[in-house]
C-alpha cells in the first residue's frame, strides 16, 4: 500500500522554478531515501509534501487523500510529521515540554508513549529536565525526533538528521532510524550522506536541479558507478 504519492509536482519561489515535475512514492513500512546535492531541491520537496509550500502543478496522496493544498497543521492530525533541517525545537522548554508540544493533537500526553520515546532515545530520559538549548547537536536531534514520534506518524520525514553532527553521532542516529524502521515506522529520508541514506534505504530517488534522475533500491544506486563517482567519493 503506498502511504504517500507525489505526481509531476512543480514548485517555485518566486519565478525561481525550484522542482520540475518530479513523481515518487513511499509504500508502507518502507525507508525511502531523497539524495542529492545541496541546491538540488530535496528540503523544498519535504516542504511542499508537508503543506509548507504549495505546488503550482501537479498533486500530492498521503493514505489516499488528496493532501495537495492541506494546511500543514491538519496533515500533522491525519499522520505526517517532519523532523525539519536544523531540528528547530524549542530551545528555553525543557525536553519534557518539548515531548509534550508533539503530542498536542493527540488527546493528552500518554505515558506509553513518553516510554516508547525514552527506549528509542534514553538520554532524553536523562536530561528530560533540562531546558533544551543546553542539549549537544546530537541530543537535540534526538529530541526532534522524539518530539515527532509523539503525534503518532504513519510518515516520519527526516530532512538532514546527520547536518552538523561528528561522524559518531551520525552513526547512532542512523542506528535508531534503522530501528525505527524495524518497529514498523515509514520513513522519508532526505539526506546529504548519501553512503548513509543509501545503505539503510529500501528505494532511492537522486534529485538534480530539481528533477529526479535516477532511482532504484538503496543497493542498486550504492553499487552504480554514476551515483559512486557523483555523491560517494568513488
Amino acid at each position: 500500500m503506498s502511504i504517500l504519492k507525489v505526481d509531476d509536482i512543480h514548485v517555485y519561489y518566486g519565478n525561481i522554478h525550484a522542482i520540475k515535475g518530479i513523481s515518487f512514492e513511499v509504500k508502507e513500512g518502507e525507508i525511502v531515501a531523497l539524495i542529492g546535492a545541496n541546491g538540488a531541491g530535496k528540503s523544498t520537496t519535504l516542504k511542499t509534501v508537508s503543506g509548507l509550500l504549495r505546488p503550482r502543478e501537479g498533486h500530492i496522496e498521503f493514505m489516499g487523500e488528496n493532501i495537495t493544498h492541506a494546511e500543514a497543521h491538519k496533515l500533522v492530525s491525519k499522520g505526517l510529521a517532519q523532523v525539519p533541517e536544523g531540528r528547530r525545537i524549542f530551545l528555553q522548554l525543557s525536553v519534557m515540554e518539548n515531548l509534550e508540544m508533539g503530542a498536542y493533537t493527540q488527546r493528552g500526553v500518554s505515558k506509553e508513549d513518553l516510554d516508547y520515546v525514552f527506549k528509542q532515545f534514553p538520554r532524553l530520559l536523562e536530561r528530560k529536565n533540562q531546558t533544551a538549548g543546553t542539549l549537544s547537536g546530537g541530543e537535540q536531534q534526538m529530541l526532534a525526533m522524539g518530539r515527532a514520534l509523539m503525534s503518532h506518524p504513519k510518515l516520519l520525514m527526516l530532512d538532514e538528521p546527520s547536518m552538523g553532527l561528528a561522524p559518531i553521532l551520525v552513526e547512532q542516529i542512523f542506528e535508531i532510524i534503522k530501528r525505527l524502521h524495524k518497529e514498523g515506522t515509514t520513513i522519508l529520508l532526505v539526506e546529504q550522506n548519501a553512503e548513509m541514506a543509501l545503505a539503510v534505504a529500501d528505494r532511492a530517488y537522486v534529485l538534480e536541479s530539481g528533477k529526479i534522475t535516477y532511482t532504484g533500491t538503496g543497493a542498486e544506486l550504492a553499487q552504480s558507478d554514476e551515483i559512486k563517482k557523483a555523491y560517494l567519493g568513488g
